[in-house]
């Protein structure tokens, strides 16, 4: 009798742990994400990859890379397919990836309570940061940037502008400044030149860095233009504004330049085969 009563529980005890296992191909996490590599070398491609439990329609996951100081190095807004996977490709190095060392991806879905991290080694970038040599003409009022016509209204205490110019690979915008106080800059930027939405369209929130340090900010919002308003300590040299799109350094003149050297080189070879035909 005893016995038959252990194999009752027994079998009792194996039943209930089968239906507390997760189902088979199903994740136990909120959300996961991945690396295909744990260490990379400067130009590879890091391919980052993950897998939400529940799909929330509409709902994007945000990426956020961090350097081995703490900086922000990247971020980006993720579509999850319907198969619940998301995923993206970061180049290693770069005019903010530059220091040897850990990085830190961490991934959020909605909220706090669905977020998970991951990292990855790299060694190190020989990149050098961008110089003031390739910022656009400032004025006492506004200040231009190369690959657009739309002008960066400002205003700045406690500071001289230098320039601004975009970094592609970043999204974001380099602003030089010699800060002999502490001071702030209010900036009016166009859409056209920098932006930071979602994948429908909606205001998504810059990241603003003071010489690499995460810092807050009043920002008003138009139609067309985006103002923040950035203080600063004295001593400070960079400020970065992190978006989604930043106008291409590839200005207008250039792609002007470029579509009449094509046009000059079909005419030639146009020209050569009409030459090389034989009379009739």
């Amino acid at each position: 009798m005893k016995s038959q009563l252990m194999v009752f529980a027994l079998s009792a005890i194996l039943v209930a742990s089968i239906g507390m296992a997760p189902a088979f191909g199903q994740i136990q996490n909120t959300i996961v994400v991945t690396t295909d590599k744990t260490a990379y070398s400067e130009g590879e491609i890091i391919m980052v990859t993950g897998e939400v439990r529940d799909l929330y329609s509409g709902t994007p996951v945000s990426l956020i890379v961090k350097a081995p100081n703490g900086n922000m190095v990247s971020i980006a807004q993720l579509t999850v397919g319907a198969d619940k996977k998301f995923s993206t490709e970061i180049t290693a190095g770069g005019s903010l990836m530059r220091a040897e060392g850990t990085y830190t991806i961490t991934v959020q879905y909605g909220n706090d309570n669905r977020s998970a991290t991951t990292s990855f080694e790299f060694g190190g970038s020989t990149v050098e940061k961008p110089t003031d040599s390739m910022t656009s003409e400032v004025t006492d009022t506004t200040v231009s940037i190369e690959g657009s016509t739309d002008l960066i209204g400002y205003e700045i205490t406690g500071a001289k502008l230098l320039g601004i110019m975009p970094d592609v690979d970043a999204n974001s915008l380099i602003i030089s400044i010699d800060a002999m106080d502490d001071g702030s800059i209010t900036l009016t930027i166009p859409r056209s030149v920098l932006d930071a939405t979602f994948p429908d369209g909606a205001d998504d929130d810059f990241f603003v860095l003071v010489d690499g340090e995460e810092v807050d900010f009043d920002e008003t919002k138009s139609s067309t233009d985006r103002t923040l308003t950035i203080t600063f300590p004295a001593g400070a040299e960079e400020i970065e504004i992190i978006g989604t799109f930043v106008v291409p350094e590839f200005g207008t003149i250039a792609a002007m330049i470029l579509a009449v050297a094509i046009i000059s080189i079909i005419a030639v070879s146009a020209k050569s085969r009409l030459s090389i035909m034989p009379r009739i």
